[in-house]
């Protein structure tokens, strides 16, 4: 198992490919790119020890990794601030509300236990563009990282409150209204799979106004009773006490809570790609402006900016190229169709905690102007599309391979709108396809959309078929 670097980060199997001595390198790396870049934004204070804040969810090897790239950081210059279990949401608005250099979240999002990561920020509290991963890369590959004297050795701090200040910048925004929220008397299912929004996500709730909760997996061990990945194959155990519960809605985090997806009453899901639908949906009623996803995601979030007279742009998917586009665009909300909604009057972050807040204000709206009804109805308000995803497993196939394959797909295709921004996209008149390898796993990707889940997952199986045939090396595909 290769480690995976990109816009998300270093991630790898704890003992595999993720080892103390990597671990060390890539800490040691990014602590120089810190010192590297404070000195090019202020030359005047680029001599002070950089500040590093750093966060970890509830993996087994979370605290041991924390402790160790802690030391590193120290070691090499920096002053760390160590707030330890926390979501990736929070440790971004932490980094900007310290006046940090930069931030390190300790998670592997929702790859399985086993699998562990360094997510690397800026001084920002934002992911590093590909451009700034690439620099870093370079300070790995020539092992330029000077360690400090004996003397210039940082500290290490602890710092505890992250929680409710994120709490508090969420609810501080004004078309928030728990009494409205309160009203309703909603019963909440609530599933963060034993990760790090075990106590922050019930907390939101509460200060919601959602008093009546039923909790499952948010004891916080990091052992994941299920795979974290929060799609409908995974969640069969969350819908089945869904249906027996008798909650209005359930909420459903992945271990970082940078990702929402939500159950209705009926123990259908909502849709991972429609909790950015629906929560653009509300906010572009309060502010209007451009909207962007990633290749991978909905046209139900462009139908929607149709209906509101605004843009709609699609960036390669990552978080840190949706955030530049949205910066680029002017965009007022965006996200990935994973269930990841960013809000910039908040922090440009895929923001769990932000999305659920936005989405509970906005169905509480559309149940006061429609005397009740409940989630199943209030999704029949939006554009229906079906999705398929798959993924086939990489094996020897390297990028120059997969680039001739997508050229040789996307020429059996003439009727296609092609796009080579990320991987290959196929834009049909009533559906697309989108073949892209994963950042965060060595993976083919393959998302499809259509009218109906029978045509979606036609065209997935015959993107699959495609890349099979078109795979020549042995060994390639598993």
């Amino acid at each position: 198992m290769s480690l995976m670097i990109s816009v998300s980060g270093i991630r790898g199997v704890v003992g595999e490919s993720l080892t103390p001595k990597n671990l060390t390198a890539f800490t040691s790396a990014f602590a120089t790119w810190i010192q590297r870049s404070k000195k090019m934004r202020n030359p005047e204070d680029g001599n002070a020890r950089p500040r590093i804040v750093i966060g970890r969810d509830t993996r087994p090897t979370g605290k041991q990794i924390a402790g160790l790239v802690s030391n590193v950081l120290a070691l090499g210059g920096c002053d760390v601030i160590d707030i330890g279990i926390a979501t990736t949401p929070t440790v971004e608005m932490a980094t900007a509300a310290e006046n940090a250099d930069g931030g390190l979240i300790i998670t592997a999002s929702h790859n399985p236990v086993e699998w562990n990561a360094l997510k690397m920020l800026n001084h920002q509290g934002e992911f590093l563009s590909a451009e700034e991963v690439e620099s870093l890369l370079t300070i790995f590959a020539e092992e330029a990282f000077p360690s400090a004297p004996w003397n210039g050795i940082g500290n290490v701090s602890f710092s505890e409150g992250y929680d409710r200040h994120h709490i508090d910048t969420i609810l501080e925004m004004p078309f928030i209204d728990p009494v409205a929220i309160s009203g309703e008397n909603y019963r909440v299912l609530v599933d963060c799979v034993e990760g790090a929004g075990y106590s922050i996500v019930p907390e939101l709730c509460r200060r919601l106004g959602i008093g009546n909760l039923t909790l499952t997996a948010c004891g916080g061990t990091g052992l994941f009773p299920r795979n974290p990945e929060p799609v409908e194959e995974n969640l069969v155990g969350t819908i089945d006490l869904m249906r027996r519960s008798g909650c209005d809605f359930g909420l459903i985090v992945d271990p970082d809570v940078d990702r929402l997806a939500v159950i209705c009453e009926d123990g259908s899901l909502f849709g991972e790609e429609y909790s950015l639908v629906a929560c653009a949906d509300f906010y572009l009623g309060i502010n209007r402006g451009p909207v962007v996803n990633n290749l991978s995601s909905s046209r139900a979030l462009a139908d929607i900016a149709l209906r509101h007279g605004v843009p709609c742009y699609s960036a390669k998917v990552g978080e840190a190229n949706v955030t530049a586009m949205m910066k680029e665009m002017g965009a007022t909300i965006g996200g990935e169709g994973n269930g990841g909604i960013i809000l910039p009057e908040l922090h440009y972050g895929r923001d769990a905690l932000a999305g659920i807040a936005l989405f509970v204000q906005a169905f509480t709206g559309w149940r006061k102007k429609n005397r009740g009804g409940g989630l199943r109805e209030y999704r029949r308000q939006f554009p229906e599309y079906a999705m398929a995803k798959e993924k086939i497993r990489l094996g020897s196939l390297d990028a120059e391979t997969l680039d001739t394959m997508f050229r040789e797909i996307a020429a059996e295709y003439p009727e296609a709108t092609i796009s080579r921004l990320d991987g290959l996209k196929l834009d049909f008149r009533k559906s697309w396809a989108h073949l892209r390898p994963s950042n965060t796993e060595p993976i083919v990707r393959i998302y499809t959309e259509a009218p109906t889940k029978k045509e979606a997952e036609m065209l997935a199986t015959e993107m699959m078929g495609r890349i099979e045939k078109k795979s020549i090396a042995p060994g390639s595909i598993s």
